[in-house]
């Protein structure tokens, strides 16, 4: 065998995922594309895919690419010749609860926002959809006309063979044995034949689309790929006389999905725990291969599948089915460049959805590692969001499983994981344990979401509605505004940024004028060339030489990994995560500095210690920081302690704070806070292709100051030409008109009547009163602030148009007087 010894990209894995990529890449003209498949295309999950095509997912980008790979899939079989089986056949999900039957209805009103066709229908229209269907128990259905199924290994293989019309090559029998990389970025792939032969290949983009293969692939190379396989059933019936073509029936309920295809009907499961597989590493001669029959696990879903669709309980089984697929511990998957090596990118970890996801997958990173930045914001499906510790095999044994049952679970807000918890502890949890604490995962950390009252029960009860905590979090948000609150914010994530051309390369990369003195805290971004925001943080000048980062812990990994990629080989400046050596607690409310002054010697008064500064001070018995800034828009400061410190201040502000009515607040609380005052929330407010300027944030971009000699800041020339156009879209905030109307996020906003956006956060404003919401509206060019708040505004939530006043400035202390107070 004898292959090329240069290429321009390597793709390792020939399933769907991987043929997408060569498909894509050739696409855009990319030439000396090869793809190696260590035995034959398809051989790993794609061929046993069930091949569902269910275009509504939980964003309006992961929605994109998926439409995009219905309508990739539609047009292939002209294109290459090769059948994809891509047929349109819709898809009916029916509920059982009134719980299910609410999240239908925000699905469909979230449909509607995306431009996918969809209508709520009760039983009687869903039994007419599906005759088959035992309408007992259902309370309503959702029907997506656009839906389909196709066949995963002809989508593949259609795939593989556009890729090689446009100059791909395609080499079965061929393993990657190692990624070769130098000083941080990579080199290219070394290989071996099933033959025998072996050899290199020199690439500066290395691509691992491995599959179930793919965590031990990358690991050789120390990129963190967490995922893991877990075993996957369906039966196929015998063959029905008079079928007929059907919708793909779902039930989550049931944990079932149901499609017909040639005169066969499929039941499959995604069952509350599934079983995971492959603990021990997969063979290499895995091919093509089945497992091991499990009658027992699959039983439940049978029973009442042949209750749901009593045709079943008449037909014979055909084939039993049982094969692997890969999940993550988030349940999504994984696109994007590696934070660790330079030039190895990823997708992979595709949680039973590969196939509806794969062609819109293949789109965006080919486009991505093209041009050096995704079309548009993929930070739900971003590997950044790993962490290195989840590709612990244990942790994957327990948590994959779970990631398995919750594609069909209730999605309520708020749900939080139950498995491999525990991983990560602040230095206070203990503390805040033993005072009610009820914890929630980020980023693997343990955070106190909300505090119990002394005998209550200290877990969550879901709904769609007020849920269990609701008063809890109601009397924190009270202490906040009214009195004091204590959070405990060490997870955040800390990045040193020091050298002699620290300043400079901050300088940069942040949107603000880096060129203060030290002491001084500074609310940034970073921007991308295209003034989209690559991070929202704050940036504390330590020293003449030091800055201190503070980003939201999920994005630790990325905005390391964005510092550390525009750091200049020449400059002498290193950038550290420090996170979990120092603790933090947010002291905040109108009585913060009361509270603060038992414990803290130095003066706390305005003039001696104004806002957005820091000051080294005694705290209890210990040394540390004291930042003076606010993300729930009151009086307040961060106190940042050595971890090992961090007990002792906490025990005497705890005490130091009685006499004033301080109180324990959690992280919904947080939320509810900051959405009051119409801060925004990086992931959902705010992404990387969000224009800076149209977020609302062009105070906190200096493109005047001075630039740094390693050039002038990212996204400069972006701003300054928004600035001249005009905005073509603003943030807004919203309160509805009535109070008991709950939002989350991605509910519609209506302008004027018609559909024009959608909510990017949601949570209640306790002291407001009522539901508050942040969104995007479009405006016409030159249109004043004050023509778009003259409109008149609604919120869909769940299918009901709720009124809304709209505002561009915080509807909670618009002067920001009382943070300053």
């Amino acid at each position: 065998m004898t292959l090329p010894t240069k290429a321009r990209a390597v793709i390792i894995g020939g399933g769907v995922s991987g043929c997408s990529m060569a498909y894509h890449l050739t696409e855009l003209g990319w030439d000396e594309v090869i793809l190696l498949e260590r035995r034959q295309l398809t051989c790993g999950t794609t061929w046993h895919a069930a091949g569902l095509i269910g275009q509504l997912r939980a964003s309006l980008n992961l929605t994109r690419l998926a439409k995009y790979s219905a309508d990739l899939y539609q047009r292939l079989e002209a294109e290459t010749g090769v059948a994809t089986g891509m047929r349109q056949n819709g898809s009916l999900s029916v509920s059982l609860t009134e719980e299910r039957a609410e999240e239908f209805r925000r699905q469909a009103s979230l449909a509607r926002v995306f431009g996918v066709a969809v209508e709520e229908i009760g039983p009687a229209e869903a039994k007419a959809l599906y005759p088959h269907l035992e309408t007992k128990g259902v309370v309503n259905a959702v029907h997506l006309p656009g839906d389909g199924q196709a066949d995963p290994a002809n989508i593949a293989l259609a795939l593989a063979k556009g890729a090689r019309m446009r100059g791909a090559q395609i080499v079965e029998g061929v393993k990657v044995t190692a990624v070769g990389h130098d000083r941080g970025r990579v080199t290219g792939v070394s290989w071996e034949g099933l033959d025998g032969a072996s050899g290199h290949i020199a690439a500066d983009v290395v691509i691992n689309c491995a599959g179930m293969w793919a965590r031990e692939l990358a690991a050789q190379s120390g990129v963190a790929l967490p995922l893991h396989a877990c075993e996957h059933f369906y039966i196929v019936s015998e063959a029905i006389e008079g079928l007929g073509r059907l919708p793909v029936l779902r039930v989550p309920d049931e944990c079932a999905y149901y499609k017909e295809d040639a005169g066969k009907l499929m039941l499959g499961a995604f069952e509350p725990r599934g079983k995971p597989w492959g603990m021990d590493g997969i063979a290499e001669t895995f091919c093509f291969d089945q497992l091991p029959e499990d009658i027992d696990h699959f039983a439940p879903i049978l029973e009442m599948g042949c209750e749901r669709v009593p045709l079943l309980a008449e037909t014979g089984i055909h084939t039993f089915f049982n094969g692997p697929e890969s999940f993550t511990p988030d349940d999504r998957y994984y696109l994007g460049p590696a934070p660790e090596l330079e030039g190895y990118w990823v997708a992979a970890g595709y949680n039973s959805i590969g196939i509806v996801s794969s062609g819109g997958a293949g789109y965006a990173l080919s486009r991505w590692i093209d041009k050096g930045h995704p079309p548009f914001d993929l930070w739900d499906v971003d590997i950044r969001r790993a962490q290195s510790f989840q590709t612990n095999r244990r942790y994957l044994r327990e948590r994959v499983p779970e990631s398995l049952g919750l594609l069909y679970a209730d999605h309520f807000p708020y749900r939080q994981p139950e498995t491999a918890r525990g991983v990560r502890r602040t230095p206070l949890h203990e503390h805040l344990k033993a005072r009610g604490a009820v914890f929630g995962e980020t980023a693997g950390w343990e955070r106190a979401n909300w505090f119990a009252a002394e005998g209550q029960e200290r877990a969550y009860r879901y709904s769609w509605g007020r849920q269990n905590w609701w008063a809890n979090a109601e009397a924190e948000h009270r202490a906040v505004r009214e009195a004091a609150a204590l959070f405990d914010l060490s997870s955040f994530g800390k990045i040193r940024v020091e050298g002699r051309d620290a300043e400079e390369v901050l300088q940069r990369i942040c949107g603000a004028d880096m060129r203060v003195a030290p002491g001084r805290i500074v609310y940034t971004q970073f921007l991308n060339d295209r003034a989209g925001i690559e991070a929202d943080v704050t940036v504390t000048r330590l020293s003449e030489r030091v800055f201190l980062v503070i980003t939201p812990a999920a994005t630790l990994r990325r905005d390391l990994a964005w510092i550390r990629r525009h750091t200049p080989e020449e400059a002498h400046c290193v950038a550290t995560d420090i996170t979990a050596g120092e603790a933090v607690m947010a002291i905040m409310g109108p009585k913060a500095r009361d509270v603060l002054a038992e414990v803290i010697p130095q003066s706390l008064a305005n003039e001696d210690f104004p806002f957005g500064t820091m000051q080294e001070v005694e705290i209890g018995h210990g040394r540390g920081r004291a930042h003076r800034v606010s993300y729930v828009g009151e009086l307040g400061w961060e106190l940042y302690l050595s971890s090992d410190q961090a007990a002792q201040a906490f025990e005497a502000i705890a005490e130091a704070g009685r006499p004033h009515g301080l109180a324990l607040a959690g992280m919904h609380v947080l939320d509810s806070c900051r959405i009051e005052k119409a801060f925004r929330h990086w992931g959902h407010d705010i992404t990387d292709e969000d224009h800076v300027l149209e977020a609302g944030l062009g105070f906190a971009v200096k493109t005047e100051a001075e630039p740094s000699r390693f050039g002038e800041k990212i996204g400069r020339g972006a701003v300054l030409a928004k600035r001249q156009e005009g905005l073509s879209r603003r943030m807004l905030q919203f309160r509805l008109n009535e109070p008991e109307p709950l939002l989350y996020h991605n509910e519609p906003i209506l302008r004027d009547g018609e559909i024009v956006g959608h909510l990017t956060s949601g949570n209640y404003g306790h002291h407001l009163g009522a539901a508050i919401g942040l969104g995007y509206v479009p405006c016409a060019a030159g249109e004043k602030g004050a023509e778009m708040l003259a409109s008149a505004y609604e919120i869909e939530v769940a299918g009901v148009r709720v009124s809304a006043e709209a505002s561009l400035k915080p509807f909670y202390d618009p002067s920001s007087a009382r943070m300053r107070a």
